[in-house]
């Protein structure tokens, strides 16, 4: 057990265990990015525009599930321990994938998606995880690190997910579910408790528990509800491509599932340089504050060059400048958790699985109804970015309120 280990060895061993389980985790969900959509497509009789706001149904009722129950799980594994909660979410996400797989009709696939918004939890127990075994100076190198292992899962997962979805659009889902129980049994016999018992929370407190409750802890702390709203406004911008780039790459540029896939695993391997080998160099250099600040702007561009992109090569002359967004979440994270005691740190997580939560229910909601609507008007708009240029002004505004907020923190004493 984690508790039982101490020294650099020791944390190095930790923090390679779970990032091996966000890795996982990662492709399992990379592989049905370039599906769903079409599957939603198939069961709509072919109708683009009904499909996207189909598809903004369910991704709405999934962050719905991220915002009822990331808190919960966040306040339970600063109770009970990381570990348990990590393997619920991970053996749940299985049984959801096969669900979906084996889906006769949309409300089967919602009903699916109702459950993997439940379980899917695990990302911020993952988080919560390596804030327990890393020391604060050295939080945005590592949570550099776990975002590369989910940019490396969502460079492969859609590749694979292409090319499986060219062979039947239900195969990536046993794929997925697979893979997820893999994930789940080598948590089950390898992954070793974070949190050692005396440093839990005493109790649980329902309170503290339900969406609402866990949102107070961000207004406890000096900046911290600052930094959160930039984490929102991220966490809001990145939910365009999830809830438009297959219609709109398949509209705007008739790409198929697997260059979709392909152009997916391009923009992973973007995203997997700069958090795996620049975020630790970068923010030692210019700090957590420089990298929030550079991650913004360099997302802000791309957003923006994705939209105006009129043809498919232009489109991938912007994976470059848009992985600079990288930067942002490790800098945001490493401010983040040096405002809280380690046992506030599960509850940090369910906060900001919360906001990714509201995040998630808004996003689709703006990105895919505007992507529809400019569509059905594309004889006198002729804009079908509008909906990615949205995401840009957002992270613009990320970069302003970053320049006046993402301050040095005070240290907290556990």
């Amino acid at each position: 057990m984690i508790g039982q280990t101490s020294g650099q060895s020791g944390r190095r061993a930790a923090f390679g265990f779970i990032f091996a389980t966000a890795l996982m985790n990662a492709v399992s969900f990379g592989l049905i990015i370039p599906v769903l959509p079409n599957l939603i497509k198939q069961f709509t009789g072919g109708d683009t525009a009904q499909a996207a706001e189909w598809n903004v149904i369910f991704a709405v009722t999934w962050g719905a599930m991220q915002f009822v129950c990331g808190p919960l799980l966040g306040l339970l594994s600063d109770r009970v321990g990381r570990r348990p909660v990590l393997l619920l979410s991970v053996f749940g996400l299985a049984l959801d994938f096969l669900i979906i797989a084996v889906a006769p009709n949309l409300i089967w696939l919602l009903v699916g998606r109702v459950l993997n918004g439940m379980t899917a939890a695990s990302f911020s127990t993952a988080n919560a995880y390596v804030a327990d075994v890393t020391p604060p100076e050295g939080r945005a190198k590592a949570f550099g690190l776990m975002g590369s292992a989910f940019s490396f899962g969502f460079m492969v997962g859609p590749a694979i997910g292409g090319a499986l979805g060219d062979i039947d659009l239900r195969l990536p889902f046993y794929v997925a579910a697979g893979l997820s129980l893999v994930n789940g049994f080598y948590g089950l016999f390898v992954l070793p408790e974070s949190l050692p018992p005396e440093k839990r929370t005493t109790r649980f407190d329902l309170a503290r528990a339900n969406p609402l409750g866990s949102l107070r802890l961000l207004r406890s702390h000096p900046d911290l509800l600052g930094l959160a709203t930039i984490g929102l406004l991220f966490q809001l911008a990145h939910t365009v491509l999830p809830a438009i780039f297959v219609l709109y790459t398949g509209y705007r540029y008739g790409w198929s599932p697997s260059t979709m896939g392909l152009t997916m695993m391009a923009t992973g391997v973007a995203g997997v340089v700069v958090q795996m080998f620049l975020v630790g160099p970068v923010v030692a250099r210019i700090g957590e504050r420089g990298a929030l600040l550079l991650g913004a702007a360099g997302g802000a561009a791309g957003f923006a060059w994705y939209g105006f992109a009129p043809t498919g090569t232009l489109y991938l002359v912007g994976v470059p400048i848009f992985a600079l967004v990288g930067f942002l979440m490790p800098g945001l994270q490493g401010l983040m958790t040096r405002r809280v005691a380690p046992h506030e740190q599960g509850q940090l997580q369910g906060a900001n699985q919360s906001l990714q939560g509201i995040a998630s229910m808004a996003g689709p909601a703006l990105f895919g109804l505007t992507f529809a609507w400019s569509i059905r008007h594309a004889a006198s708009l002729q804009a079908p970015g509008l909906a990615i240029y949205l995401a840009s002004a957002l992270l613009a505004a990320a970069f302003v309120l970053g320049s006046r907020v993402a301050r040095a923190p005070v240290p907290v004493q556990a």
